[in-house]
This record gives structure tokens, sequence and C-alpha cells, in this order.
């Protein structure tokens, strides 16, 4: 685990008051409440308290969010979500799923447990601001602050926060506080209009999720192949795949789709039919997509890609049939 964080002292006081309304709340330490003792939501709580932040309440009613809380927040109450957003009378921050969002701060509005000049935060990647306007109209303020990072829920993650990125969405008013806070965390604010948040989420769901699910395909099919080990065989191949795809973009594409090579695509869908058909169409999306980023970034010529699309196409014919 790393040191733990330390609040940032900023400029001088006089001349942070006179930047924008709001600079005075983003220059003293806040009192903190967390909705939602998950992965993220204990894990950024912990991070707060160790910047200085007074957390004064949390909730979390499952096994497992006790569990959290004890190794993350062992001294902070645990509450109802209702009681947590009255004690936090300068930041609430809901850390609950996507979907369940927007009924627990209509519910938190209804109950009269949201209070005017509080700020209201939740960290989903999906939403905006929209999401909060229960909370709004009741005289809160909204934020939006979403790391962009995977969490387990445990001290390790306090490492992982240092120089990660945060999608902010927040009003005028609140972008010094909202810059503090992720700089509290030790992130780096990316600015996401409203309109934005839902492509900017797709973004790092189709890389970082889905990416979990492609090791894993490729680790199983490893094993089909009788490899005892895949994870040692995948581990230098895939770092180095990733790190150069960082730095390369489409320049770093190798294999037979970026060479055409449809004999040995059709090889590899016809062994994946045999042996683990529910494979084939994943298989079958991602080299048609890694296809016309190859023709479009001139690492495939049209003329030697179009064995392999007839390849590609006739095998989607047979999955859709």
């Amino acid at each position: 685990m790393s040191a733990p964080l330390r609040p940032h002292p900023g400029p001088p006081a006089a001349s942070r008051d006179r930047a924008v309304p709001g600079a005075r709340a983003a220059s003293r330490l806040l009192t903190v409440g967390v909705v939602g003792a998950g992965r993220v939501g204990a894990v950024l709580g912990a991070a707060l308290a160790a910047a200085g932040h007074h957390v004064v309440a949390v909730s979390g009613e499952s096994g497992a969010s006790r569990a959290r809380l004890a190794l993350l927040l062992p001294e902070v109450p645990r509450q109802p979500a209702a009681a947590v957003a009255h004690a936090a009378a300068d930041l609430l921050l809901i850390a609950v799923p996507d979907d369940a969002l927007a009924g627990v701060v209509a519910d938190l509005a209804e109950r009269g447990a949201l209070h005017p000049g509080q700020v209201v935060a939740h960290t989903s990647g999906a939403h905006g601001l929209g999401v909060l306007t229960p909370g709004t109209a009741a005289g809160a303020r909204p934020l939006a602050l979403h790391p962009a990072m995977t969490f387990t829920g445990t001290p390790d993650d306090l490492a992982r926060l240092d120089g990660i990125s945060y999608g902010v969405t927040a009003p005028a008013e609140l972008r010094q506080l909202a810059a503090r806070l992720v700089t509290d965390l030790g992130g780096v604010p990316e600015w996401v209009a409203e309109a934005d948040r839902p492509l900017y989420h797709a973004a790092l769901a189709h890389g970082a999720n889905h990416l979990v699910t492609l090791v894993n395909e490729a680790t199983d099919r490893l094993r089909d192949a009788g490899v005892e080990r895949p994870e040692k065989v995948l581990a230098p191949l895939l770092r180095a795949a990733l790190e150069n795809a960082l730095r390369l973009g489409d320049d770093a594409l190798t294999g037979p789709v970026s060479r055409g090579d449809a004999g040995t695509v059709r090889r590899h869908l016809a062994r994946l039919a045999a042996t683990a058909p529910e494979s084939v169409p994943a298989y079958l999306a991602l080299a048609r997509r890694t296809a016309d980023r190859a023709i479009a970034a001139g690492r495939l010529r049209p003329v030697d890609a179009q064995s392999l699309l007839g390849v590609l196409a006739d095998s989607g014919r047979e999955v859709a049939a």
C-alpha cells in the first residue's frame, strides 16, 4: 500500500478565494459522507480520509460491504443512507451501480436528506449531472466524478489511484472544487461534457471490461490446446501488445488479419467451431473490425483483404444460420 495521501496546500488563501465561486469550499477540508460501500465507494472514502477530509458516515448493508469498511474505514460509523446524507455537511459521495443511482438520489431527496449548498457527487461513468436533478431541486450542487480505474475494494487499490484520470462533469461554479478533490485523490481531471458521458463510459467499458473477457477467452482456448500455464504464455505477449497499441495506435497491428491471411483465419474458425463454438461470434466480430482498421490505416491493402473478408462473411452467415 502506498503512503497516505496528503492534502495539497494550493495557492495562498487570498488568491484562492478570488478565483471563482466555490473557491472557499475547495480550499478547506470537507465533511464527507459516502453512500454505497462497494469497491469504489469504500476505496474513495478511504482516499478522501487519507487526504485529510472528515469522512463522518458511510452506508453499506451487505457482508462484503461491512468487510470492506472494516479494512478501509474501520472508525467511520455505518449508518442508513439518509442518515449519511444528513451527516455529510459538505460532500455526499454516492457510489452505487449505474442503474440504481437515479432511485437512490430520488429517495434521498424525497426523505429530505439533501440540503442546500451540499455537494452531491456520484461515481458513475455512464451518468452526468442530469441524474442528480432531484438533489439540485433541493438546493444541492451536482458533480459527476468517475475514476477511470478498476477496483478490487481492498487497501491495494489506494496505491493504484496515484496519477489516474477522473471523468468529471461539473457546473462552472464547482470546477475548482472538483479539480481540488481529484488532486486530493492523487488524480488528474478529464472534463467530460454532459452529452458525452455515455460515449466516455462506453469507451472505458469496451477497453477494460471487454479486455478481461478477451484475455480469459484466450486463456481458455490455450488450455483447450493443451497448454498447462496459459497465463505464462500470454503475459509477455499481451503486455507488449497493449504497450504497442497505446504507443503506436493501429500501427501496432500484427497477425493474420492484418496480413490478409485468409487461409489461417479459415482454419482458426473451423477449429473454434469444433472446440468452442461460443467463441466464434466474438472472434468474427473482432476480426472484421481489425480488418476494417487495418485497411483504413494502410496496413492491409483492399485487394489483399478480399479473400479474408470473404471468409469472415461466409463464417458469419454460418453462425447466423
